[in-house]
């Protein structure tokens, strides 16, 4: 019986072989993580937003700390201003 083609194949097997995840946690570890990174820049705004508020930030701390953050994203963001991350999240 072949097995299904995972994407991601070379890197599951890199993470089997130097740790010790068996086949499924890899997969499910590489799929969690492409996830995460692929979130959108307007969806992962508004959650940062709403993350560092219920830390009890303001929005002076708030909005330089994402546009800080943005540029680690896995796809590089586009360059926001404070401005336009307001407008993402107020609308």
């Amino acid at each position: 019986m072949a097995t299904a083609w995972q994407p991601h194949e070379e890197l599951i097997t890199h993470l089997v072989r130097t740790s010790s995840l068996g086949p499924g946690e890899a997969a499910r570890v590489v799929a969690d993580v492409l996830a995460y990174f692929s979130e959108p820049v307007e969806e992962f705004v508004r959650r940062r937003h709403a993350e560092l508020k219920a830390k009890g930030m303001v929005n002076d701390q708030i909005f330089p700390r994402i546009a800080a953050e943005l540029p680690a994203r896995r796809v590089a963001a586009p360059q926001l201003t404070l401005r336009q991350l307001r407008r993402i999240v107020y609308g």
